[in-house]
């Protein structure tokens, strides 16, 4: 096992009515801002829930927080931030709107050009204390300390990190999932997956306790998924899919071990590109790494193979395409296609252009290894189509 430092000071409140918890986790007197999406809260019943729980609080209201988060939108909270004093950002939604969320409580502390926090990678010496209120599993976002954003100007999608930006508190209430549209739920079953993947499937670093960790979500993912898709309003259910997300990307199965994080480098370029949803990318280029990095992954594929999907017979390059092919079926199963032409993106272009954005952004070396270079990923997309 490689050295590790862990730690996560988020706090979860996990279970039925937790959203009304969410007072006694703010500070007397703060100043709370309320970030969203596209206005499902007030459909579903999670913002009355939420303005309920705030009573004695005074608080101001930010929505339009896009899927893949815009850097546009986003400084224009950072401005409301700033000018209205706010002392605490209450995220209610999905991976996109806590991704955007960190942004804000990032950049109203920071001192110098926002951007540069994501396209020079500055520091993050301090941000806004900020909670999370989940309707979406997918991410992990909720209780870790990553985010991801877009800039429409640029066409660019790029991450960050900081200490400074885990989640105080996150309420995982699996009712606040019961009314999520069938893709959204099949997308966060997806991202949970391979998140878990680009941890799990490197080579062995002598810690089988992290390997049973993953393999234990993935399995959960493999049960329920499809369950959540059918009872769309079983909590039983709802709340294994939205524990197995947390847990896939709160930094524990992550201990110790290699990972490689090419699908999700490579995925991000192709959203930035095309547009197409995060899981739906991931979708796509998974099985084509696992398939061109066979050889270095030769041995978790392999324990993949066998104790994921009870794969045991035939000769290893056998098990390992069986195991692959087996991963594409699951994404099929819930409806997220594995090929990009399931998005009519033009897969002539495709590798070129990802490739390309890849050298430009000085992703050169990407994987555990650093063997997936551009030209890999150009042979990679040529086969997803």
């Amino acid at each position: 096992m490689q050295n590790f430092s862990y730690f996560n000071p988020t706090r979860i409140l996990f279970g039925k009515g937790q959203i009304a918890a969410i007072a006694a986790r703010i500070p007397a007197g703060s100043k709370v801002l309320i970030t969203y999406g596209g206005g499902s809260i007030f459909r579903n019943g999670i913002h009355a829930q939420v303005v309920q729980a705030l009573q004695g609080f005074e608080f101001l209201e930010f929505g339009g927080i896009e899927p893949n988060p815009r850097y546009e939108t986003l400084m224009r909270a950072v401005e409301l931030v700033r000018r209205e004093q706010v002392d605490f950002i209450l995220a209610v939604g999905g991976g996109s709107v806590a991704d955007g969320s960190k942004f804000i409580a990032a950049a109203a502390k920071f001192d110098g050009e926002p951007w540069d926090i994501l396209a020079k990678r500055a520091t993050v010496n301090a941000a806004l204390p900020l909670g999370v209120v989940l309707t979406l599993p997918a991410t992990g976002s909720e209780s870790n300390t990553f985010a991801v954003i877009s800039r429409e100007s640029t066409g660019e999608k790029l991450g960050f990190g900081s200490e400074h930006c885990y989640p105080v508190f996150a309420v995982l209430d699996p009712e606040a999932t019961f009314s999520l549209p069938p893709r959204q739920v099949a997308n966060g079953i997806v991202d949970a997956f391979v998140h878990t993947m680009e941890q799990y499937l490197t080579y062995p670093a002598d810690a089988p306790l992290q390997d049973r960790f993953a393999e234990g979500i993935l399995h959960t993912l493999i049960g329920q998924g499809p369950l959540a898709l059918a009872r769309p309003d079983d909590y039983t259910v709802r709340a294994n899919i939205m524990w197995s997300a947390t847990m896939a990307l709160n930094g524990l199965i992550g201990c110790g071990v290699p990972q490689d994080w090419a699908t999700h480098m490579i995925g991000h370029e192709i959203t930035a590109e095309y547009g197409l949803d995060h899981a739906q990318t991931l979708a796509v280029v998974l099985p084509g790494v696992l398939r061109s990095q066979r050889e270095m992954k030769r041995e978790k594929l392999l324990q993949y193979a066998e104790r994921i999907w009870g794969i045991s017979a035939g000769s290893d390059a056998e098990r390992i395409e069986a195991a692959i092919a087996r991963t594409e079926a699951f994404f099929e199963s819930l409806g997220v296609g594995t090929r990009l032409s399931a998005y009519e993106v033009a897969a002539a272009e495709a590798p070129v252009k990802i490739s390309a954005r890849l050298r430009a952004h000085g992703f050169l070396k990407l994987g555990e290894h650093g063997r997936v270079t551009p030209e890999v990923v150009e042979s990679i997309l040529a086969e997803r189509v």
